[in-house]
């Protein structure tokens, strides 16, 4: 799979989570990407993402300031 298809699928299922009420609770970064949990305040649910792309990592760091500016 390519690097931008990849990205594609991760945009996705994080544009998917955020419709869905998930808001970004913790963020945990290693060398094989960063891995993002969702958390959906009235459900109390949990979902985590695996993000393995620069850009997956640039977009939902753009979505974590803007949940934080409120």
């Amino acid at each position: 799979m390519s690097d931008h298809q990849q990205f594609l699928d991760e945009r996705d299922r994080i544009d998917f989570l955020i419709q869905k009420g998930y808001l970004i609770n913790k963020v945990n970064e290693n060398l094989d990407g960063a891995f993002v949990d969702f958390t959906h305040l009235e459900e109390k649910k949990t979902e985590t993402v695996r993000i393995g792309t620069a850009n997956g990592r640039k977009y939902f760091s753009t979505l974590l300031f803007q949940q934080q500016k409120g």
